[in-house]
């Protein structure tokens, strides 16, 4: 057990603080608990006001406690495999990068859907919290772990999960999903041996 998390310690250091403000939240009173869920929400109104607080800290909530042990499961499936393959740098960048990217996209859509009256500025304020944009791109690179022809059928499920919800619910929370898997997918470079790399430096040289 010891070296299965020392193989993976991103993964699961960022689990055992998920699992301790879940059980905050689990602790806390109704007025607490809406509190901290807004406090450290991404939406646009917290964006506006602490957009480094809230990028970050809503990485480390999740609304539901009861979900803890599902996302502990994913955890496992994804991103420590992930961790393990890539290093934890290359990992972070990954994650970090999906993450960022895909609140700031989402929450663009919604800021343009109130402009647009076609929703309510009350979804400005909305609880915007949890991992589950870091967990699709961790789902996205994971395809070229794979070989083939196991890798094409795993990224067309992957495909799938993520663009069926999109095309017919329509949320921005889809939309974030969507493109966290695309930003998965697209850091492919990260996956090729750094010997192969060098080696076709050097052979550029001579």
């Amino acid at each position: 057990m010891r070296s299965w998390v020392r193989s993976s310690p991103g993964t699961h250091v960022w689990l055992a603080v998920i699992a301790i403000t879940s059980l905050v939240i689990a602790l806390s009173s109704d007025g607490l608990e809406h509190y901290l869920l807004h406090r450290n929400s991404s939406n646009l109104y917290e964006l506006s006001r602490h957009p480094m607080r809230a990028l970050v800290g809503s990485a480390f909530w999740i609304e539901n406690p009861a979900s803890l042990l599902l996302y502990a499961v994913l955890f496992e499936l994804f991103h420590a495999p992930v961790e393990r393959w890539l290093g934890t740098l290359k990992w972070l960048v990954v994650v970090g990068t999906a993450h960022v990217t895909a609140t700031l996209v989402s929450q663009k859509v919604v800021l343009e859907a109130i402009k647009d009256h076609d929703v309510p500025r009350s979804m400005a304020h909305v609880v915007d919290i949890g991992v589950s944009y870091g967990l699709a791109a961790s789902v996205g690179i994971l395809t070229y772990r794979l070989p083939r022809p196991w890798r094409w059928f795993y990224l067309a499920g992957a495909v799938a999960f993520f663009a069926v919800p999109l095309v017919s619910d329509r949320t921005y929370t889809d939309l974030g999903h969507a493109v966290s898997l695309l930003i998965g997918l697209a850091f492919w470079p990260l996956t090729r041996p750094e010997k192969a790399l060098v080696g076709r430096e050097g052979r550029g040289a001579h």
